[in-house]
C-alpha cells in the first residue's frame, strides 16, 4: 500500500525559524555548530534555519539505555563475498555496550529505507569497493541504546531517536571535514558499504554523525529523507538558481525525483519534470510540478523544455537519472551560464559537448549527497510539512525481491522496511 509520510506539500513563503524555536524546547534538533544560515543558499532567502548548540556529557564508563537489555543476537541481511546472494541470518551476532569504542553508539532500527546504492554496494561493480562480509543500507532511523566508553562529549544522548545516514563517520579535522565536505575525507566510512549498515536489528554508529529526528516526522518517512532527500536538497543548493528560475528535473518520478521537485518548490523554483508514463506525470504533477515533458513521446525533447521556459531554457538541470542520454541533452537544452549538476551515476562518460559548454558558459557541478548540515535541514524542510516521501512498507525478510523489483525497475517512489517495533 502506498503511503504519505507527511502533510500536503503548500507555498513555501516563510522561514523555519518558528518550527525550529518550538521544537527546541524538547531537544529535538542537537547541532554540531553555533550559528545562522540561509539555506539552500544565498539566492534562497526564503528557507533559513537557527542552529543551535547542544553536549551531552556521557559517564566516562559505558552507558546503556535505562532498562533496556540488549540482546546476543539479530536478524540481519548479510551479503559475504562481492556479488554473492542476499542472505538473512536469524542469529547474527550484536555488538555489545561493552565493545563500542569512544564515539561510538548502538542504535536500535525501526526502519531504513532502501536504495539503489544498495545493489551496488551487493555487487560490487563500483570503482570503489565494498567491504564483505557485509551488512548493506544507509537510510536507518532508530532508538540509541549505547554509548561508548569514554565518550566525553556528544551532541546525543541515549533514547535520542536518530538517522543514519550513507556519510558514517569521518575524521572532522582534515581540510575536507573543515570545509563542509565530511563525505570526501579521505578517512570516510560510508554506511553498508564500507562499515555495516542498517538492514539489522542493530547496529553501530557514530554520535557526531547521526542525525537527530525532528518530532513531527514519523521513522519511516524520514528514513528516505536520510539519503534521497538529502542528496536531491543538497544538488538544488549547488545549482546556482534563485527564486522563481527553471530547474529541468529528468528522473524526476523517480526515488531521487520525486523529492527533487518537492525540494525545489520549497525553494521556490518552478520545476520542469522529465520522466515517462502517465503514472509518473500524475505522480510529480500532484508534486507541484510546473511543467512535464515525456522523454519517450516527444518528438523533440530539447525544443519542448526550453518551451516550457517561454524559449530560453532552464536555468539548472539536476540530472538524477543514471542515464548518459540525460547528461548530454541538458547541454543542449540549458539557457546561457546554466548549471547542469550531476547526481545520477552511469556507467559511461558525461559525453556533454564542449564547444557548447564552453560557447554558453555552461556550469558542470557534480554532487556528492551531503554533508551533516544538509541533512538537518533536508529533515527540517520535511517537518515543515514541505516534502513527502511516497512509499511502500515491506519486512526485512522481503529485502531479496525488493532488489529483484530495483533491478528491473518496477519500484515508483521508494521502499522502507520496518525493521523492529519503535
Amino acid at each position: 500500500m502506498m503511503t504519505m509520510s507527511s502533510r500536503r506539500i503548500s507555498t513555501f513563503t516563510t522561514t523555519l525559524q518558528p518550527i525550529i524555536t518550538r521544537l527546541l524546547p524538547n531537544s529535538t534538533y542537537i547541532r554540531p555548530i553555533s550559528t545562522r544560515l540561509s539555506a539552500p543558499s544565498l539566492h534562497h532567502p526564503s528557507i533559513s534555519t537557527t542552529i543551535s548548540r547542544t553536549i551531552h556529557t556521557t559517564q566516562a564508563n559505558m552507558s546503556t539505555l535505562s532498562n533496556f537489555t540488549i540482546p546476543k543476537t539479530q536478524t540481519a541481511a548479510v551479503v559475504k563475498t562481492t556479488g554473492a546472494e542476499l542472505a538473512i541470518e536469524k542469529e547474527h551476532p550484536v555488538k555489545q555496550a561493552s565493545e563500542l569504542g569512544p564515539g561510538q553508539c548502538l542504535v536500535k532500527i525501526s526502519h531504513t529505507g532502501v536504495c539503489h546504492t544498495d545493489l551496488h554496494a551487493k555487487s560490487g561493480d563500483w570503482p570503489v569497493p565494498p567491504s564483505h562480509p557485509l551488512i548493506g543500507g544507509h537510510e536507518g532511523v532508530g532508538i540509541i541504546v549505547a554509548i561508548g566508553d569514554h565518550t566525553a562529549a556528544s551532541p546525543v544522548k541515549l533514547g535520542d531517536r536518530v538517522g543514519i545516514k550513507w556519510l558514517a563517520d569521518s575524521c572532522l579535522s582534515c581540510e575536507y571535514c573543515r570545509r563542509g565536505y565530511e563525505m570526501n575525507c579521505p578517512n570516510v566510512k560510508l554506511s553498508g558499504y564500507t562499515t555495516d549498515g542498517t538492514f539489522s536489528e542493530y547496529v553501530v554508529s557514530f554520535v557526531n554523525h547521526v542525525t537527530p529526528i525532528p518530532e513531527s516526522l514519523d521513522s519511516a518517512g524520514a528514513a528516505s529523507i536520510l539519503c534521497a532527500g538529502v542528496t536531491t536538497y543538497k544538488a538544488l543548493k549547488v545549482s546556482n538558481t534563485k527564486v522563481g528560475d527553471w530547474v529541468a528535473l529528468p528522473g524526476a518520478g523517480g526515488g531521487l525525483g520525486h523529492l527533487a521537485v518537492q525540494y525545489a518548490k520549497a525553494m521556490g523554483l518552478k520545476v520542469i519534470a522529465i520522466d515517462s508514463g502517465a503514472a509518473k506525470e500524475k505522480l510529480v504533477k500532484s508534486l507541484g510540478a510546473d511543467a512535464w515533458v515525456d522523454f519517450k513521446t516527444s518528438k523533440d525533447i530539447v525544443a519542448d523544455i526550453k518551451a516550457a521556459t517561454g524559449g530560453d531554457g532552464p536555468a539548472a538541470a539536476v540530472v538524477t537519472a543514471a542515464n548518459k542520454t540525460g547528461y548530454a541533452q541538458a547541454i543542449e537544452y540549458l539557457k546561457p551560464s546554466g548549471t547542469l549538476v550531476a547526481v545520477g551515476m552511469p556507467d559511461a562518460e558525461m559525453g556533454a559537448n564542449v564547444f557548447w559548454t564552453v560557447f554558453k558558459s555552461i556550469r558542470i557541478q557534480g554532487s556528492y549527497v551531503g554533508n551533516r548540515q544538509d541533512a538537518i535541514e533536508a529533515l527540517d524542510i520535511a517537518a515543515s510539512g514541505q516534502v513527502k516521501v511516497v512509499f511502500e512498507e515491506k519486512g526485512l525478510d522481503s529485502l531479496k525481491g525488493v532488489f529483484e523489483d530495483l533491478e528491473a525497475g518496477k519500484i515508483a517512489g521508494r521502499v522502507v522496511l520496518k525493521v523492529s517495533d519503535e
